[in-house]
């Protein structure tokens, strides 16, 4: 059996494109992205995320820009942050596997590298345009009612695995939270 990551993750999440940005660079590295819906999975959880405390935002801010330093990772906080990820994220699950990883990289870039506000259709079109997927047919996809139930699920089952952050990597049925264990889920993996 071949092993593989889970990695769950949000694109309004700036540690999740921290993590991403330094899994993209690895070789032979299989991952299972499992999109979920951060705010959705704090509610279930009853946690407030950090975006609405403003000692911990500062916080978590100053955090994001010392990783993405140290790991030579392009990175700029969104003055937008945060927004409304659900149309994205849905969008995620509509695309065909070839537009998948184009996607995932400038709806991540878009947001935490080029200060783009993600949860607007105009912003949302210039991605769809630089991954050359049809708008109108985006748009329809994404308020499909079964796309919709699938995030909804997703975030759900997420939530029933223990799982309450972004990003969080789950290998050999063990979860590690947060970009700064993405060394330990690594060395699962490679166990």
């Amino acid at each position: 059996m071949t092993k593989s990551i889970d990695f769950y993750f949000d694109f309004i999440s700036p540690y999740s494109y921290l993590a991403y940005k330094r899994i993209s660079i690895l070789k032979n590295l299989k991952i299972n992205y499992r999109p979920i819906l951060l705010g959705g999975l704090h509610k279930l959880g009853g946690i407030t995320a950090p975006a609405f405390n403003e000692r911990k935002m500062k916080n978590m801010k100053n955090d994001c820009e010392l990783i993405a330093k140290k790991n030579n990772i392009e990175f700029k906080w969104n003055t937008k942050f945060p927004v409304n990820s659900l149309l994205i994220m849905r969008g995620y699950l509509t695309l065909d596997k070839e537009f998948k990883k184009k996607y995932f990289d400038d709806c991540f870039d878009a947001y935490w590298k080029n200060n783009i506000d993600v949860s607007i259709e105009k912003n949302i079109n210039e991605i769809l345009k630089s991954c050359k997927i049809d708008k109108d047919i985006f748009f329809k996809n994404i308020n499909d009612q079964k796309i919709k139930d699938e995030l909804r699920e997703l975030t759900n089952l997420a939530f029933e695995k223990d799982i309450f952050g972004a990003p969080t990597f789950v290998i050999n049925n063990k979860l590690f939270w947060g970009q700064d264990r993405l060394d330990y889920a690594l060395d699962e993996y490679n166990s």
